[in-house]
């Protein structure tokens, strides 16, 4: 792994360890996550196995200290680590979606519905959850995919043009 990967995927845990540290929690102490969209930003412009594991495991921890969500350590922790391998899944196997907008976002979508029904089945199992699943799912996951995704479809295309301008090593991005 080249030290220039290192450092853009460490810029990208931060700006979103940023957001998500000062995004309030808004229902029972959940919130939307924004380190996924840093985190299937790197995964997209670092698809290797790599990657996926540092991303998966450093996005889990730094999330789970800044939750909000009482317990929500390791549930966090278990939730980012298999979404990353989940998105690096379907993003390696749709190929010809890779490098458009419209697979990206869908692909952000997806990963947040994930991310969000991994994260509140593992804390309902070590934690238990301040309300029902179903209302939790509904009021906070759902809400956070269609935001994740509209803030993919605005950051995919800046991130792609300063990629190309600095000459980054990434394996998908060849245009």
């Amino acid at each position: 792994m080249k030290t220039k990967n290192l450092v853009v995927l460490a810029l990208l845990v931060g700006m979103g360890a940023v957001l998500h540290a000062v995004v309030p929690g808004f229902f029972l102490g959940m919130k939307p996550d924004m380190m996924l969209t840093f985190m299937f930003l790197g995964i997209i412009l670092f698809p290797d196995k790599k990657s996926v594991l540092l991303l998966g495991l450093v996005t889990g921890i730094i999330s789970g200290l800044t939750t909000t969500f009482p317990g929500g350590l390791f549930p966090n922790i278990i939730d980012k680590f298999v979404t990353a391998f989940v998105v690096f899944g379907i993003f390696t196997a749709l190929k010809s979606f890779q490098s458009s907008i419209i697979g990206v976002a869908i692909l952000t979508a997806i990963g947040t519905i994930v991310s969000g029904t991994v994260f509140l089945t593992s804390a309902l199992l070590i934690v238990g959850l301040p309300g029902p699943f179903i209302a939790l799912f509904s009021t906070v996951v759902l809400p956070a995919a269609a935001f994740n995704t509209v803030f993919m479809i605005i950051l995919y295309p800046i991130a792609l043009s300063i990629v190309k301008r600095t000459k980054l090593t990434s394996q998908t991005i060849s245009h």
